[in-house]
């Protein structure tokens, strides 16, 4: 199983290298880390030059930023932090496993790894991971402040994750971790020990003493960040179906419970492996068949760790898939448990393994189709923007998209890629001294035969167009405004 896990993780870091950076979030959030690397304003995010990006805490653009520091800006170290944050869970995972004599900790990282979520957020640009982290942190240290070794060091990791939440996506941390704990306490009865042994008011200090200062800083720069973040991030994007407030997108209206389905696919194969086991015969175990009562607590634990993320979004419309991602370190540590369980300690990495070599081709086969489809091409401006890069003699020659604002063509190009609405809008900004244009694939019938385009260039998904030096008054007023009319015509009909 060691092998297979390895084998994965090698998977995934290979991707992380080849793969280039994909619209829309991934792309957006690496450029908001170049942008910080760049600016060096290490307070305010920025969506774009002059416009701040309020929507998200700065701690997942940190670590971007950082890394881009070290290792240069590209696809790679863009990702390596949340690959990461990922390993940090997992590992945090394995550590508390550990302390137990019935959750075994390979099969917990095994669980934990192969899930089809962890897979895709494992060296993904996202704030999840960052998310991701402090809640884990903070709900493994809380069993550790309870139940030990090293009290004092469990209280530490808790209040230690709900300042890295608070910085990763705010105040949502207090929400995934306050609810499971709420709810386990009701459920086994241990309010009264909650409150007595953790050092809830020095904790609380510390932790809002760790994550305020940014908050005021952030709101001082920019005015208006609280009320948008607290109140459009925090109550219309989860409450509000079709939110026409989202400064950076689109409201996402999904029926309620979706948040279900989505936790389902996060977590294949192991469903379909589970129900598998299910069907065999239990093994036989010396031990009574009825848990005992820390073994019934620690149960009720990692169960209402696993539900609280997919209850409190379960009335949500407006959510996406990584949602599902803060319950994934508790269910990997609850199906551990249950296998261990059932199958026994000597057949459960077995059961283990064949979920992992599923999880294996399944990724290779997907890389594969994606590769032969184009998926890869269409999905990122790399590959016209280094085409853009070797064909352009001087610094003068510019790039102009006549596309929706692409995120991945502002990261490869440093900020340099230009936007425009429509093809007689890129001329005009490239007249005079010419430039280039790209064009989505299916866009360029009218203006590849413009006269005054000399050169034509496939690649991926896109077109990329170089325009003569002397682009004059007639080529965009009046040899080429019949194209352009036809070209912008052809684009309203295709909008829905």
């Amino acid at each position: 199983m060691v092998l297979l896990i390895a084998a994965l993780l090698t998977l995934r870091l290979f991707a992380m290298a080849w793969l280039p950076l994909m619209e829309t979030t991934e792309a957006r959030y690496a450029e908001i880390g170049r942008k910080m690397l760049e600016l060096g304003d290490w307070i305010t995010p920025w969506h774009d030059y002059g416009v701040p990006f309020w929507a998200k805490p700065p701690l997942s653009f940190w670590l971007t930023a950082a890394s881009m520091k070290v290792f240069g800006v590209n696809e790679f170290a863009a990702r390596l932090p949340h690959f990461l944050c990922m390993l940090f869970v997992a590992a945090a995972c394995g550590r508390l496993a550990a302390s137990r004599r019935d959750t075994p900790p390979l099969a917990t990282l095994g669980l934990l790894c192969g899930a089809s979520l962890s897979l895709v957020s494992a060296g993904a640009v996202m704030t999840d991971e960052a998310l991701v982290v402090g809640t884990t942190l903070a709900l493994c240290g809380l069993w550790q402040a309870l139940h030990g070794p090293r009290y004092r060091d469990g209280a530490i990791l808790l209040f230690a994750g709900l300042a890295i939440g608070l910085l990763a996506k705010g105040p949502l941390v207090l929400v995934l971790a306050g609810f499971p704990t709420a709810a386990w306490a009701v459920w086994t009865g241990q309010g009264r020990r909650l409150l007595r042994d953790v050092p809830w008011i020095p904790g609380l200090a510390a932790t809002t003493a760790a994550a305020a200062w940014w908050y005021i800083a952030a709101e001082l720069k920019t005015p208006g960040f609280i009320d948008y973040y607290i109140v459009g991030e925090h109550w219309h994007r989860f409450l509000t179906p079709g939110w026409s407030g989202d400064r950076y997108g689109f409201a996402h209206a999904f029926p309620p419970g979706t948040i279900w389905l989505f936790a389902l696919v996060a977590t294949l194969p192991w469903p379909l492996l589970l129900l598998a086991a299910a069907s065999t015969p239990r093994v036989a175990r010396t031990e009574p068949a009825s848990p005992d009562v820390d073994t019934r607590s620690w149960q009720a634990y990692l169960a209402c760790w696993s539900l609280a993320p997919l209850v409190f979004f379960t009335a949500a419309r407006n959510i996406i898939l990584p949602y599902a991602l803060p319950a994934l370190p508790a269910m990997a540590l609850l199906a551990s448990h249950w296998l261990w369980r059932r199958v026994g300690p000597e057949r459960k990495h077995a059961w283990i393994a064949g979920g992992l070599a599923l999880s294996i081709a399944g990724v290779l086969g997907l890389l594969i189709h994606a590769e032969r489809a184009g998926t890869f091409g269409s999905s990122s401006a790399k590959a016209v923007v280094s085409a853009w890069e070797a064909q352009r003699h001087q610094d003068a020659e510019p790039l102009v998209f006549v596309t929706e604002r692409l995120h991945s063509a502002s990261f490869y190009s440093a900020g340099r890629a230009e936007f425009a609405t429509s093809p007689a809008e890129a001329l005009k900004r490239l007249a005079p001294n010419g430039g280039f244009v790209a064009l989505r694939g299916d866009d360029t019938h009218a203006l590849a035969r413009f006269d005054c385009v000399t050169q034509r260039t496939d690649v991926g998904g896109f077109v990329l167009l170089r325009v003569r030096e002397s682009i004059s008054a007639s080529c965009s007023a009046n040899e080429c405004a019949p194209a352009i009319v036809a070209t912008e015509q052809h684009q309203h009909q295709r909008q829905p």
